[in-house]
């Protein structure tokens, strides 16, 4: 095996070793030893590709980002029609955080005492998504489908909405999948558009 391939193998090796530490044990009492141990690598092996504790959760949670990114492109490509594309990007998000709720539980719900990187990553993380949505926004102005509207502050109070409910919902350990109709529902009646459902 190349030495690149190598290193590559055993940085994803870290990565999902410290998604099963973080996920179990939260946060604050997930340790780099714990992660060292649940990975079968050497502490220098750890530092070698991450300065920290933080830094490979500031990973993951830059995965996730790319894996909504990527998933909201995918799905899009099928639909047809803006606000389509909006249901559809809107059931990615609610399904990776689903998927990875211990990650997006800590991201909601301890995000607050973890710091002033961490809060900077969050940040980037909830603008990446708000450009997202809005983009949709605008196309489905363009196509008529909504009323001409600042999309800009749609986006991010579609962004504020998602979080609260989401947030809302894990701390008493619900389902996410389940919160997407009535969600859904919500987000398009504030921009103006009715769901598919609504329109059958």
């Amino acid at each position: 095996m190349r030495r690149s391939t190598l290193e590559s193998a055993t940085r994803e090796r870290l990565i999902r070793a410290a998604v099963t530490v973080f996920a179990s044990r939260g946060y604050h009492r997930a340790t780099v030893d714990d992660i060292v141990v649940a990975s079968e690598a050497s502490k220098g092996t750890f530092y070698y590709y991450f300065a920290s504790k933080q830094a490979i959760f500031l990973e993951l949670l830059e995965q996730m980002a790319a894996a909504v990114e990527a998933g909201v492109d995918h799905v899009i490509e099928h639909e047809v029609g803006a606000l389509a594309k909006i249901e559809a990007a809107l059931r990615v998000v609610m399904g990776v955080a689903s998927e990875n709720r211990d990650l997006t539980k800590i991201l909601l719900i301890e995000s607050a005492a973890l710091g002033a990187e961490f809060e900077r990553s969050r940040l980037h993380i909830h603008q990446r998504f708000a450009a997202l949505i809005q983009r949709h926004l605008d196309g489905a102005v363009l196509d008529g489908a909504i009323p001409p509207q600042d999309t800009r502050t749609a986006a991010a109070a579609w962004i504020g909405a998602i979080n609260e409910v989401a947030t809302q919902q894990l701390a008493v350990d619900g389902d996410l999948t389940g919160l997407l109709p009535s969600l859904r529902m919500l987000l398009l009646r504030s921009i103006g558009a009715r769901s598919r459902d609504e329109t059958a």
